[in-house]
Formats: structure tokens, sequence, C-alpha cells
């Protein structure tokens, strides 16, 4: 089986400097959405809060985080985002809260039968990177 890629919208909550949309791998053990912080800077995202996460390769490091509305598969919610490495793929987190008329078409449930790579998740607070 495949990697699960969606299209994306993302806009910021407190900016009206448009919209970011792009494919994103969705990874079903990741705790937070990424993005390259450049885009997410285009768009008005500011920085709320630095958290650490242990990336696939086991390297600790602390990324700065934002709040954002997140539109795909005629739905929108809002979550935070990682402003990521600019090489960096998008990373959608698959937890997102739902409105209860789509659970049917969750995203655990879209990649529960799906092999995905496990690209970040995020470390307890107070672990401080290496």
């Amino acid at each position: 089986m495949g990697l699960i890629h969606l299209t994306v919208k993302l806009r910021s909550l407190g900016s009206a400097n448009g919209a970011y949309e792009a494919e994103f791998l969705v990874d079903p053990v990741a705790t937070d959405s990424l993005v390259p912080a450049s885009k997410l800077n285009a768009i008005g995202v500011q920085p709320v809060g630095k958290t650490t996460y242990e990336l696939a390769n086991g390297e600790v490091v602390g990324y700065e985080f934002g709040l954002v509305k997140i539109g795909f598969m005629d739905e929108v919610t809002a979550g935070r985002v990682i402003f990521g490495p600019e090489n960096s793929e998008p990373i959608l987190e698959p937890k997102l809260h739902l409105p209860s008329a789509s659970r049917t078409r969750s995203l655990p449930r879209l990649c529960e039968n799906h092999k995905v790579r496990t690209v970040i998740r995020r470390l307890g607070r107070g672990h401080a990177p290496a």
C-alpha cells in the first residue's frame, strides 16, 4: 500500500494574507501538522509557542508552532502547525477534530489500512533537545 496524500488549504486565523494549498502527506502517527516556515510566514501565521519533537531518524529538535484554519475533503477545522524546515514535505496529522457529519470520512479511518512512514512525534514536556 502506498502513502496517502490529501490536498489541504491552510489559512491564518489572524490574517487575511491568502492561503497555502498543497498536497500533504497524511502521517497516522504525527501529533501535529508541519509546513515549511516560509509558506506559513507568507500567509501571516504567527508562532504562538515552541515544543520539542523527535524526528523519524531519532533526532530531537525544537520547533515553533502556530494556529491555522485547515480545509480538506469539503470540511473545515482548525489546528496547530509546525514551522518546519524549508525542504520538508507538508504533513497532515490525522487526528484533527472533524465535524460529526464527517466521522465516516475521518482521517484515522482513511489511514488505518495504509502503511505510512513515521515522520514526527511530539515528546513529553520537559524533554530537552540533544
